[in-house]
Order: C-alpha cells, then structure tokens, then sequence
C-alpha cells in the first residue's frame, strides 16, 4: 500500500492533507501547476497596476476539474487570499476528501465543491460566481495501453478512472476544452498537466476546432525536462 495511505496523510504545497484510497495521490511534479497559475494572476495584476487608470479587478474565479484530495484547489485557495474556488469531481470518495480538507484548513467558506463529471449540463451550475477566470486541471492523461506498466501500487490501490485517458490519453482533456470556452471570460485561461505526447496533439486538435476560439498559449516543463503542463488561452471575439 502507498505510503500517503498508510500514514493517512500527506504534504503538497506546504499543506498536510488527508489521503485515502482509492482517492487519487498528488504527485510532486503537481505542484509547478500551482506555480503556473499564481504566476499568470500576478501578471495580470502587474499589468493592470501600470494602466494610467487601473480598473477594480474582481476576485478571480478558479474551476478545478478532478478535484481528487483537493490539493490543487485548495492550494490555489492559500496562494491566492482572494479567490474562489469551485472544484469538481465525478467520484463520491473525491468530493468527500476535499470536502473534509477544506475543513481541516479553515477554506470551506471560499470553495464550493460539486459532484459532478464534466459536460455541458453542467455549465450553469459551475458558473455560480460568474465566468471563470482559470480552469485547472490534471485530468486523466494516461494511454489506455500504458495503464498495464504502471506501478503495482497504483494498479492496486488507486482509482485506475483517475489516471486512463483514453485511447489517446485526450479523452478528458476534449471535454474540458469543449467545454471551456462557455465558461471562461474573454482571454481567460486553462491549465493543464499532460502526457509529454500531448502538446503537439491538443495544438493540432485545437487548430482542427476554430470555433472554440482557444490557443495553445505556452508549454512547460516538469522537473525532469518533460514538457507536463500546458497554457491554453481564450480569445476575444
């Protein structure tokens, strides 16, 4: 059994979260998209700061998909004092553990969690405070075919739905960028981790699909120089 579950908790992002199977592990390599997010809101704070006359940015709006532990979002909810976070996730056993981390860290008051999978029926709930100035997520990314040459620990213990992507590994990152665009404001942003196969492959998939007005802003990589995590843009009309 991992060790997160034996001790029944873990450390991310300078918090200490309860772990429980078969709820998804956040690993190391997690914490740059944090990094990512808080570095694109510092900017557009910077920018709107050296406007002859700043404009009132409102708190900004964050939708985590696949909340797992919650770890992303409640991060996110310590790094940013002023945002609000929706998280969502399709496993009862997820929603719950974030739920009761948001609790253990005092943040219940700023996220509101849904049970829910990604899809269009689901727009109006996730627009509670209005669009949405980030999604982020680490979605299941993992080719059906790699699944059986993972760890015998993740095999065993892990929600497996966490982690299969599909064929392609894409099956889930398709729906969260057909999804996006409906609930971003104008030049809002997506973030994603990824396999290292997918930056070519959601840039293409992206060019193949104009109407959804996203870009591939910008790809960075892990700590092991792979490129993981993807910025994705919303254009202005």
């Amino acid at each position: 059994m991992p060790v997160q579950y034996v001790l029944g908790e873990w450390d991310f992002q300078d918090l200490t979260l309860k772990m429980r199977p078969p709820v998804f592990i956040p690993r190391p390599e997690t914490e740059d998209l944090i990094s990512l997010v808080v570095e694109e809101e510092s900017w557009k704070c910077e920018k709107n700061s050296g406007l002859c006359f700043p404009v009132p940015v409102p708190h900004p709006v964050i939708l985590e998909i696949g909340c797992g532990s919650g770890a992303i979002a409640l991060s996110l909810l310590c790094k940013l004092p002023q945002s609000r976070v929706i998280a969502m996730d399709k496993e009862e056993a997820a929603v719950d553990l974030t739920r009761e981390n948001a609790h253990r860290l005092q943040l219940q008051e700023r996220i509101h969690i849904l049970h829910q999978d990604v899809s269009y029926s689901s727009a109006k709930q996730l627009l509670l405070w209005g669009p949405i100035d980030f999604i982020v997520s680490n979605p299941p990314y993992v080719f059906h075919e790699d699944i059986a040459s993972l760890d015998a620990e993740v095999l065993c213990y892990e929600d497996l739905d966490a982690l299969d992507g599909g064929d392609d590994g894409m099956r889930v990152i398709k729906s969260i960028l057909a999804l996006a665009p409906f609930l971003l404001k104008d030049s809002g942003s997506v973030f994603l981790e990824v396999d290292p196969r997918h930056p070519n492959m959601v840039k293409n998939w992206l060019q193949a699909h104009p109407n959804l007005l996203l870009v591939l802003r910008a790809v960075h990589k892990d700590f092991c120089g792979k490129p993981r995590f993807l910025h994705i843009q919303k254009q202005s009309r």
